[in-house]
C-alpha cells in the first residue's frame, strides 16, 4: 500500500510537470513576449541538443558537477567534524559557538571579492566560497544534534568508561544523525547555488560562465537550457542524497 500511495505521488507530480511544460510551450507560442527573450520548450530542447552532440556542454557540466562535489565534500568534513567537537564539549559551545552566530549571517557572495584578491579567478576561489557558503547549514544542524544527546545516554558512557571518541562514534553520531542528514541536504543546495555564482564570477568554465556568455550574446536558447540542466541536476544530486539519508536512517523504522 505504501508503494502504491508513493506511484500516485510520482505519477501526480510527474503529470503536473508536463502540465507546466505544456503551458510553457503555449505561452512562448503565443508570442506574449519575444521569443528572442522567451524561447520554449523546443527551443531550449535544440540548444541542449546542440550542446551535447559537440561535446562543450558535457564538458561544463563535468566541471560543474566537480566542483560541487569537491566544494560540498570539503563542507561536509569541516562542519560535520567541527561540529561533533563543539557539540560535544561546554566549554565549546560557551566560546566557540558565539563566533561562528557571527560569522553565520555573512552572505557568501559578500566575501567573493576577499576571495578574488587572495586567489584570483581560479578553481580554488570556486571551492573555497562554496566550502564558505555550505558549511553553515551542516556545521550548525551537526552542533544542534551533538548538543541535544538524552542525558542519559552520556551516564551511560560514563558508566562504561567510554572515552569522548568512543562516545562520540557509538553514542552521539547515531543520535545526532537526522540533524546531519538534513544539514547536509541543505548544504548541498546552497553548494549548487555557490558553484553557479562562482562559475559566472570567474568565468572558468562550467554552466554558471556557460549561461553568463550566452547572457552576453543575447542567446535565451543557451540560457534556459543551461537552467534546465542545472535544476536537473540539483533534483538528481539531491534524490541520491535522499536515497543515503533512507539507508542510513532505516534503523529509526525498525
Amino acid at each position: 500500500m505504501r508503494y502504491l500511495h508513493r506511484g500516485l505521488w510520482f505519477l501526480a507530480s510527474l503529470a503536473l510537470l508536463v502540465g507546466l511544460i505544456w503551458v510553457w510551450q503555449l505561452l512562448a507560442d503565443a508570442r506574449i513576449l519575444p521569443r528572442a527573450f522567451f524561447p520554449g520548450p523546443d527551443r531550449t530542447w535544440r540548444a541542449l541538443s546542440r550542446g551535447f552532440a559537440s561535446g562543450t556542454l558535457v564538458a561544463d557540466t563535468l566541471t560543474t558537477l566537480r566542483r560541487l562535489a569537491l566544494g560540498w565534500a570539503l563542507a561536509s568534513l569541516l562542519g560535520v567534524g567541527l561540529g561533533a567537537l563543539v557539540g560535544t564539549s561546554k566549554w565549546a559551545q560557551a566560546w566557540i559557538a558565539p563566533i561562528f552566530e557571527v560569522l553565520r549571517p555573512l552572505p557568501a557572495s559578500a566575501i567573493a571579492p576577499v576571495l578574488l584578491l587572495f586567489l584570483g579567478l581560479t578553481d580554488s576561489m570556486i571551492l573555497t566560497l562554496i566550502a564558505f557558503g555550505a558549511l553553515w547549514p551542516m556545521l550548525l544542524t551537526t552542533v544542534h544534534g551533538f548538543s541535544n544527546i538524552h542525558p542519559r545516554r552520556k551516564e551511560v558512557a560514563r558508566s562504561l568508561g567510554m572515552g569522548r571518541g568512543a562516545f562520540i562514534a557509538k553514542i552521539a553520531l547515531p543520535g545526532a544523525l537526522p540533524d546531519i542528514m538534513g544539514g547536509l541536504r541543505l548544504g548541498l543546495t546552497v553548494a549548487l547555488i555557490l558553484v553557479v555564482v562562482g562559475e559566472m564570477i570567474t568565468v572558468q568554465g562550467g554552466l554558471g560562465a556557460r549561461i553568463l556568455l550566452a547572457a552576453r550574446a543575447f542567446n535565451a536558447a543557451e540560457i534556459f537550457a543551461g537552467v534546465a540542466l542545472l535544476g536537473v541536476i540539483g533534483l538528481v544530486t539531491n534524490a541520491l542524497l535522499g536515497l543515503v539519508e533512507t539507508r542510513a536512517l532505516r534503523w529509526q523504522r525498525r
